[in-house]
């Protein structure tokens, strides 16, 4: 079975309906630039992560129409049988630039530049939003609960908080800001993310007591394993995990109750037992929230699940994909014309963007500076922000998680203090749009 199967479907009628009267009207090979961007970040964030972007590529790369989606459309009257024959033939042949995956983005950033004919660019919409989208918003979660989190690893629990597929992204998105593992072995098996997990409290109410389930995970597992203790009286069973391995237990695991105050009692009752070097784990629907009121409690690691995969509290990046500018006739070395929406509180800016980051002397973020038309002039201390990703239709920026997971931690690392907060406030930097003069022009984005 192919790995990757065909995404055509995975987008929204209208998309099809626009190419079928583009190529009635002979505008639908007018070469296009789509931007994907967001007008503003979530309520209270200062920032926000990029992720998706290896995903893209593989569903873009994909992206093919059957016989079976043809007859499926033909017979809905989606579209007619001149689309059919584009669609039958479709491949991607343009050129994608984007912010590097792992890269921190804030309102009006142009996350990804899509250069193509109309008809080739429009139908990528609905597939690139869907997947930015989700894994931004759970990459962007994931970085302030890793940030809250300091040393202390921090690993994801949120598959059966999930649909499946959506599981396996939020698993990738999530190593990428930070994660150290995940519980979900499909997200191993794809990606290569580490993988842990040993039992639920159901495992301990099928065995006659609390001792023989122990005896029996540790018998399968070893001495560092970590053993669940809140099923029943969480002292009884520290006392009897830290008996059964002469000290030696490798952590215990809280998932329920005053996670401070119990992480508290265990940390002493485990000293006091010899079990010094056993480490506490917490779970129970953890957020940065609480995962930041647990920094002064003696925990070593937290179990995220449901807060992470929903983007806590903030599901969507609310991305758009938006044409902002096309040639005015097919001769493919047409200038390109900007376009903009002008409608209230969805307005856009026309043109292609180019963007940096401004860093000072001590590589601290200063500003998000985009250029209409050309790249901002660069000073020594600015970072270009687009990478090429496709070239004439083949991916050139693949790379490895790992790289992604690097890129999150040095370009967090350039925020100032502020960008740092979990109180409301501004974006951690302003973004500014610049024209060809370098002239800053005012943003239709807020905050």
């Amino acid at each position: 079975m192919d790995d990757h199967p065909p995404t055509a479907l995975l987008t929204d009628q209208y998309e099809l309906t626009m190419i079928r009267a583009a190529l009635r009207s002979g505008t639908a090979h007018r070469t296009s630039v789509f931007e994907l961007f967001a007008r503003r970040l979530p309520p209270g964030r200062r920032y926000g992560v990029v992720a998706g972007v290896g995903r893209a590529l593989e569903a873009i790369t994909a992206f093919r129409f059957g016989d079976q989606e043809l007859d499926f459309l033909l017979s809905r009257d989606v579209v007619d049988q001149a689309t059919a024959e584009f669609l039958a033939d479709y491949r991607f042949h343009g050129s994608i630039w984007g912010y590097g995956e792992g890269d921190l983005y804030f309102p009006g950033s142009p996350v990804l530049t899509v250069q193509a004919s109309f008809a080739e660019a429009v139908v990528l919409e609905t597939l690139l939003l869907s997947i930015y989208n989700y894994d931004s918003a759970v990459a962007s979660a994931a970085s302030r609960m890793t940030l809250m989190a300091e040393d202390r690893p921090c690993i994801e629990m949120g598959a059966r908080r999930t649909h499946e597929e959506a599981a396996v992204a939020a698993a990738r998105a999530a190593y990428i800001a930070g994660f150290a593992a995940t519980s979900d072995l499909e997200a191993g098996r794809r990606h290569g993310i580490p993988t842990t997990g040993t039992a639920a409290h159901s495992f301990t109410l099928l065995h006659d007591s609390e001792e023989d389930a122990y005896r029996a995970q540790l018998a399968s597992l070893g001495e560092d394993t970590t053993l669940l203790v809140d099923t029943y009286d969480i002292e009884q069973a520290v006392r009897t995990g830290v008996r059964l391995t002469a000290g030696r237990l490798g952590a215990v695991r809280i998932d329920s109750g005053d996670l401070t105050a119990a992480a508290r009692e265990v940390r002493a009752l485990l000293d006091d037992l010899g079990a010094s070097q056993t480490r506490i784990i917490v779970t129970s629907d953890l957020d940065e929230w609480q995962i930041a009121a647990l920094a002064g409690a003696p925990v070593n690691g937290y179990g995220v699940g449901t807060a992470l995969v929903t983007g806590s509290g903030a599901p969507t990046c609310s991305f758009v994909y938006k044409l902002v500018a096309r040639a005015g006739s097919d001769d493919p070395d047409a200038p390109l014309e900007p376009v903009a929406k002008r409608s209230s509180q969805k307005s856009t800016m026309g043109g292609r963007k180019y963007a940096l980051r401004r860093l000072d002397a001590k590589s601290i973020a200063e500003a998000e500076l985009v250029g209409l038309g050309q790249p901002p002039s660069l000073d020594h201390d600015d970072r270009p922000l687009l990478r090429e990703l496709m070239r004439s239709g083949q991916p050139v920026g693949r790379e490895p998680l790992a790289q992604a997971r690097l890129r999150h931690e040095r370009c967090r690392a350039e925020l100032p203090r502020d960008g740092y907060k979990m109180s409301r406030g501004e974006p951690a930097i302003p973004t500014y749009f610049l024209d060809a003069s370098g002239r800053a022009l005012p943003s239709p984005y807020g905050g």
